[in-house]
């Protein structure tokens, strides 16, 4: 039978299941990233399941994200992950290293792989055909611990790019016209696969810029063929032999299409608050900008970077009204533009260089002023997301946000006046020394693992009783991002690894009160609209409200990622109808009065007695799921399995 190139990889590495949408499917898994911000949560749980090394060919543990040591907290997680890393069995890559997805696609990335990530924007792998998606913390662990992957199988998009990309248009402006015709949700439970004559005029990072992005979708994973253009990469990279081809049959099938022809795209702008707010920038133009922000796990490689530096060097300098600041994905980078022009363009331009890192992406420093626009090449633009409360963030192409940069409002490159850069990459110096390899076996069991003091282990779910009794705490309306539970920015992020610490902070910019609401009444029910639990992938925004006593999220649609990390932790995950959402009141007394028969015997509903009105409400549950939440969460779940000799 022909096969789309999804159907190969998962086809590949099936362990149980059928490749039909919808259907329960567990498969192989090749390799782990992990970041710093999550990592610490999945190697404690990976300690908590008993094992004494990895059990995947390929784990890589990044520190990327909480670099600012305002004190003690980042650098003992630093100093945690890398004897974990040691200790366990995986790659280090050091501080300074590196964005994790820009360095696992230069050094890690391979054609019909797998790959799960505790980060969201993992993804970025299908870049050169891999099956790369993001995952929470726990299900890192488990995956770790040589467990099958497990995934509810996505429709199969085939995404036909037609012709080539016009001057100033870049791969940017291909993602955000997806997010434009199918907003946030419109990629739930999907992959999307790559195919037409124009993939051959996209690099390879080009390529990238679109499968990092395709989670703001909602999507799975976005993958692209393996073809000239990757054999290309990887022979840069001096890993000629990890290519393997990878095409869709001809005659393939797939569950949709859309067409995207390259050559009609214009010059497109994600404005405040959500990554589909796209319009084209004509229509915002001349907007005052107060800061632009190049680079992070998108858009940072070479080009990226060097077509600002170009723009405000022919120009004459970065606009004395704003500030302009430079990330590049990764050392490899850093040298390629200190080795030609690029950064002494930026310096004499007046940008600011900040090192390899996530940072602004995240709110790790270079926070804009108080409701003043900030443009940035970036994947997300959550308010605030950027460490700034009342921010307005545009998310744009580097041309966009180099012509930006200039004039200092918000410009379409085309209006410049001059020719776009004609940009040739450097050759890659590949340089291995800031990725430490683990120890054998026998030098790892003497290697001791260093906790600092807010290094805590994460709450464990309490058993799931027969009936559910709570509160409403919070009435949320739709496209509630996991920032809202687990906020961004410098204060917040260095209590990654301490729960009851972090749990401070929930929902403080929806409600400040919910915190201590959630304790006085002793936890209870979380209401939401649609595509709950959007963004990122940590699983601390469901860590946070199991800390706070919440038992079950009610919304009409939950987020692939979150969904899973709420059930990992024995969280329920209810679906809900608008008359149910609408009638909703804070503080009113809900009941879930069967909940452990009706999981337990396959119910396709709850009993839900809200107030004095009762309704049928909806269980997606799988029979797995329904096991793990019978169990009190995975961990709990797999423990049980373990001591009771039955297989996972």
């Amino acid at each position: 039978m022909a096969q789309n190139i999804v159907e190969k990889v998962l086809g590949e590495h099936l362990i149980s299941g059928t490749l039909a949408p919808a259907e329960p499917i567990s498969y192989r898994m090749d390799q782990v990233l992990l970041q710093d911000a999550t990592g610490t949560m999945a190697w404690m749980e990976f300690e908590q399941l008993g094992r004494d090394r990895v059990e995947v060919p390929l784990v890589v543990q990044y520190v990327d994200h909480n670099m600012i040591q305002l004190d003690h907290k980042n650098p003992d997680d630093h100093f945690f992950l890398q004897t974990c890393a040691a200790r366990y069995g995986a790659v280090f890559s050091r501080p300074g290293n590196g964005i994790s997805h820009y360095v696992h696609l230069e050094r890690f990335d391979v054609p019909w792989a797998t790959l799960v990530g505790s980060d969201s924007h993992t993804t970025t792998a299908g870049a050169v055909g891999m099956f790369a998606l993001g995952i929470g913390g726990m299900d890192a662990a488990v995956a770790m611990a040589g467990h099958p992957f497990e995934l509810t199988y996505p429709s199969v998009v085939r995404v036909v790019l037609e012709n080539e990309l016009s001057p100033w248009v870049s791969a940017k402006d291909v993602i955000l016209e997806m997010l434009r015709r199918l907003t946030v949700k419109g990629g739930i439970n999907k992959a999307f696969a790559f195919d037409g004559d124009g993939v051959e005029t996209l690099s390879v990072t080009e390529r990238a810029t679109i499968c990092n992005m395709i989670l703001e979708l909602g999507a799975t994973a976005g993958i692209f063929p393996a073809d000239g253009r990757t054999r290309e990469w990887l022979e840069e990279q001096q890993r000629a032999d990890d290519f393997r081809e990878l095409l869709p049959d001809a005659g393939a099938t797939y569950q949709e299409e859309m067409v995207i022809d390259l050559a009609s795209l214009e010059p497109l702008i994600a404005k405040p608050r959500n990554p589909d707010n796209v319009v084209p920038v004509r229509e915002v133009k001349g907007t005052k900008v107060a800061q632009v922000c190049v680079g992070s796990s998108v858009n940072s490689s070479y080009e990226d970077l060097a077509i600002p530096a170009q723009i405000v060097k022919e120009g004459g300098g970065v606009s004395a009204w704003l500030d302009m600041t430079v990330s590049p994905g990764s050392r490899q980078v850093l040298n390629a533009i200190a080795s030609t022009n690029v950064l002494a363009d930026y310096i004499a331009a007046g940008a600011r260089l900040l090192e390899p890192a996530c940072g602004p992406c995240v709110g790790m420093g270079q926070a804009p002023p108080s409701g003043q626009p900030s443009v940035r090449t970036m994947n997300r633009n959550f308010q605030g997301r950027s460490g700034t409360e009342d921010d307005f963030v545009y998310l744009a192409s580097p041309a966009t946000a180099g012509a930006t940069a200039l004039r200092g409002e918000i410009t379409d490159p085309r209006d410049l006046g001059m020719d776009p850069p004609a940009i040739q990459p450097p050759k890659p110096v590949t340089d291995d020394s800031l990725l430490i390899l683990p120890p054998p076996p026998e030098d790892a069991a003497k290697v001791q693992v260093l906790r600092g003091p807010n290094i805590k282990p994460p709450p464990l779910p309490p058993d799931l009783p027969e009936s559910l009794t709570g509160r409403v705490l919070i009435v949320l309306p739709d496209n509630i991002s996991t920032g809202s539970m687990s906020p961004d920015g410098v204060i917040v992020m260095a209590e990654r690894s301490n729960i009851p610490a972090i749990a401070e902070y929930c929902f403080r910019k929806e409600d400040p009160e919910f915190v201590s609401r959630a304790k006085e009444w002793g936890g209870g029910f979380i209401v939401a609209g649609d595509n709950y639990g959007q963004g990122s992938s940590r699983e601390h925004a469901a860590l946070a409200p199991l800390q706070l006593g919440v038992r079950a999220v009610f919304t009409k649609g939950f987020h692939r990622i979150h969904r899973r990390n709420l059930i990992n932790n024995g969280i329920l995950p209810i679906l809900i109808d608008a008359d149910v959402y609408e009638q909703a009141l804070l503080g009113q007394e809900w009941q879930l009065p069967k909940v452990r028969s009706e999981i337990g015997g396959g119910s396709e509903t709850f009993t839900l007695q809200a107030g004095d009105r009762t309704f049928t409400v909806r269980n997606d549950l799988n029979d797995h799921e329904r096991e793990q939440l019978l169990a009190g969460g995975i961990l709990r779940y797999l423990r049980g399995k373990a001591a009771s000799g039955e297989p996972t």
